[in-house]
């Protein structure tokens, strides 16, 4: 006997009629189940269910038996099954390549920076317009339209304009850039969800993580279901049902927004040194540090300074060396006092200066890039870090994750 069972096998989209006038039997009533004599069960073309008898006949249509012989509209039963699993089958792969296509239609219309440190963008497409911003380095704007002259058309934040063509990528390689360049974010839907050794719920649990808490993603390909994720006490994993994940990109930064930043950072500058004098004869106890710097040059008092600030609050866009500031907006800062403009994104800081060829040779003063996240190398494989609201500016192992790049300012 042939096993009917829909739920588990196949899903059918249409009522099936049952013409009870085809019946030589008569059905039993619900919650029974009763063994008819005979052998068939067919369904005519025009839809109509017809049984002889034969059948097992149940309540709930998932337990009923049919003969392996039995026919759906001149097919035998298994030759059905087969066939929807098989449209099944093709309408899972066909979502797949949907997902696929529908990434690689998001960041068709991409233009990417592929520079140095960075290319204008100007309001007219000639190298004597005014400039209006600037697309730093694995910055990301959108494809407006293309200009004579070897220009491309730009919106990117708050900005509109042209950038030169020769600095910038388009089209298959600015979809495989954008994979890149690009910060995957998970963003937290529930009030406390757990993150978890392993992508499973069975795993010992991790830490911790609130509503709205943003977390960059390391993999989620082949997770099926989870994504992985690093927290203060390592990497782990969330469960995607319980987050949302986008995709952020660093974008132009207009003559305003600059003119504005270098103006706040000189008066951070000041004030961070102003409260760098306060400290420099206190114990390192405290809220100080208790780390060192190794080695000298330039890039140890980059590193010297930063330590100063251990134990200042971390503030989620905040750039203040004293009242709070994130990780990209700590290292900004300190290198602002340098009189080095960086950018305040740990994305767009990771194409700042150049790269050293990993943590292995790694100098004081050095940025250390993580998947949304960057520190300041001081030697002896650790960083100073603004890490999180809760910990504040701190000291940290570099290799507590997974390192993306070392790059060298100076």
């Amino acid at each position: 006997m042939f096993a009917f069972a829909l739920a588990a096998a196949m899903t059918i989209n249409t009522v099936i009629p049952v013409s009870a006038s085809s019946l030589s039997s008569t059905l039993p009533s619900a919650g029974a189940a009763t063994t008819l004599n005979g052998s068939d069960i067919t369904v005519a073309s025009n839809g109509d269910l017809k049984m002889t008898a034969g059948a097992v006949v149940a309540d709930n249509l998932e337990k009923a038996t049919l003969p392996q012989e039995a026919e759906v509209g001149g097919e035998t039963v298994l030759d059905v099954a087969a066939e929807v699993a098989e449209e099944e089958a093709d309408i899972t792969v066909s979502g797949e390549d949907a997902v696929a296509e529908s990434a690689e239609a998001q960041y068709a219309n991409l233009v990417i920076a592929k520079c140095n440190d960075y290319v204008n963008v100007r309001q007219e497409p000639s190298e004597e317009a005014e400039i209006v911003g600037k697309l730093y380095n694995k910055s990301v704007g959108d494809f407006v339209s293309e200009a004579d002259g070897g220009w491309y058309q730009i919106t990117s934040g708050s900005v509109t304009g042209y950038v030169k063509a020769e600095y910038c990528v388009t089209g298959e390689a600015a979809i495989a850039l954008a994979k890149e360049v690009g910060n995957r974010i998970a963003t937290v839907t529930t009030t406390t969800l757990f993150v978890r050794e392993e992508p499973t719920v069975d795993s010992a649990v991790l830490g911790m993580v609130g509503l709205e808490d943003d977390l960059s993603v390391l993999q989620e390909d082949e997770l099926d279901g989870w994504v992985k994720v690093p927290i203060e006490e390592g990497e782990g994993y969330v469960s995607t049902e319980f987050v949302e994940l986008h995709t952020e990109f660093v974008k132009a930064e207009s003559k305003a927004e600059e003119e504005a930043r270098l103006a706040k950072e000189e008066a951070e500058r000041k004030a961070a040194n102003a409260a760098a004098s306060k400290k420099s004869g206190k114990s390192s106890s405290g809220s100080g540090s208790s780390a060192s710097v190794s080695g000298g040059g330039a890039g140890a008092s980059v590193a010297s300074y930063a330590l100063q600030f251990v134990g200042n609050p971390y503030v989620y866009g905040g750039s203040s060396l004293t009242n709070g500031t994130d990780c990209s907006g700590f290292t900004m800062s300190v290198y602002a006092n340098f009189g080095i403009s960086l950018p305040h994104s740990s994305g767009a800081q990771r194409g700042c200066g150049y790269d050293v060829g990993g943590l292995a040779n790694a100098q004081p003063g050095d940025l250390v890039c993580y998947s949304g996240h960057v520190g300041l190398y001081i030697g002896g494989g650790q960083i100073v870090h603004a890490s999180t609201a809760a910990t504040g500016i701190k000291v940290s192992n570099a290799d507590y994750r997974s390192v993306l790049a070392v790059r060298r300012i100076f």
